[in-house]
């Protein structure tokens, strides 16, 4: 049974040690920082169809009710994704990341699925992957429209 409103995904919240230092790095790579708040708690960002959001990573959690957690080293078990209308956009968003502080991954290359890929993380080491995939056309706003 679907849930009424349909399923999306609105806003992406971000986990950070340094809220000043993540806006400074997204807002190199070309984010748009909307909505800000006095004490700079918190950072808003257009997406495309959502909201990025970064925010200290022990106020997240308890806002969440969680404990926090010890530094986390490797992989966290999500990636975030940029999708590019062609490879040498790729090439350019994974260079961009790295020139505002981030760390390659995986430098980018031709993808076993067909496309174009590499992967960089931020400064808090969220992971993202940048791709050119053939498969899934992008609307002229970025979004990425799936094949049936």
């Amino acid at each position: 049974m679907a849930i009424k409103p349909h399923a999306h995904i609105s806003l992406v919240t971000l986990g950070v040690s340094d809220v000043a230092r993540s806006a400074r790095f997204y807002e190199q790579l070309g984010f748009v920082r909307k909505f800000r708040r006095a004490g700079n708690d918190v950072a808003f960002f257009e997406a495309g169809g959502i909201v990025l959001a970064c925010f200290g990573v022990d106020d997240l959690a308890r806002d969440a009710g969680l404990p926090t957690m010890a530094a986390r080293e490797g992989f966290r078990g999500a990636a975030l994704a940029w999708n590019c209308v062609n490879e040498n956009d790729v090439d350019a968003v994974v260079a961009a990341a790295v020139k505002a502080g981030g760390t390659c991954l995986k430098p980018p290359q031709k993808a076993f699925w067909g496309g174009h890929s590499g992967y960089f993380a931020d400064p808090d080491g969220h992971v993202w992957e940048v791709a050119h995939n053939p498969q899934f056309p992008l609307t002229p706003e970025g979004t990425p429209r799936l094949p049936d």
